[in-house]
């Protein structure tokens, strides 16, 4: 029986650099959002059969991303790679409307902080829209998936 979803996500340590108390927050809010509820199917079938649950390490290497797909009892099933060349402007302009949207909540008023928040929703939302669009055909993810995976990619961008 399918369980299209991921139980486990890991994130390469060694693609990670420092990050702020802010990101480190974002990370994990995401990781736990992820967690509580994702579809996410890979399209590559499995003499097996086998669909369901995964377990997936993320990683960043010389441009591209590493998606590590494991099994539930983490017996390693596929990895895919996606360049990141398309996502560095997505990146940028999200690390930079975050660092606007922490500013703001520091000392800004309810509605500059919603004006802000607004632009970055925005970006997240288009960001995971390309992340959608770049996994078609290899792994299927709902939105919400993609936006959370998005997430984490931006964190494993960071570098020292």
């Amino acid at each position: 029986m399918a369980d299209p979803r991921i139980i486990d996500v890991h994130l390469d340590e060694h693609s990670i650099g420092w990050r702020s108390a802010d990101v480190e927050q974002e990370r994990r809010i995401a990781i736990f959002d992820l967690l509580e509820g994702n579809h996410f199917a890979p399209q590559r079938v499995h003499p097996d059969g086998y669909a369901g649950p995964y377990r997936i390490k993320l990683e960043s290497a010389e441009g591209r991303l590493g998606i590590h797909i494991h099994r539930e009892d983490d017996t390693h099933l596929e990895t895919l790679v996606l360049a990141l060349g398309r996502f560095r402007r997505p990146i940028k302009d999200y690390f930079a409307i975050c660092d606007s949207y922490y500013q703001a909540i520091r000392a800004s008023t309810p509605q500059q902080i919603e004006t802000v928040d607004m632009a970055r929703r925005a970006i997240h939302n288009d960001a995971a829209q390309l992340l959608k669009d770049r996994l078609e055909g290899k792994i299927d993810v709902d939105f919400d998936t993609a936006r959370r995976l998005f997430t984490l990619i931006c964190v494993l961008h960071l570098r020292g």
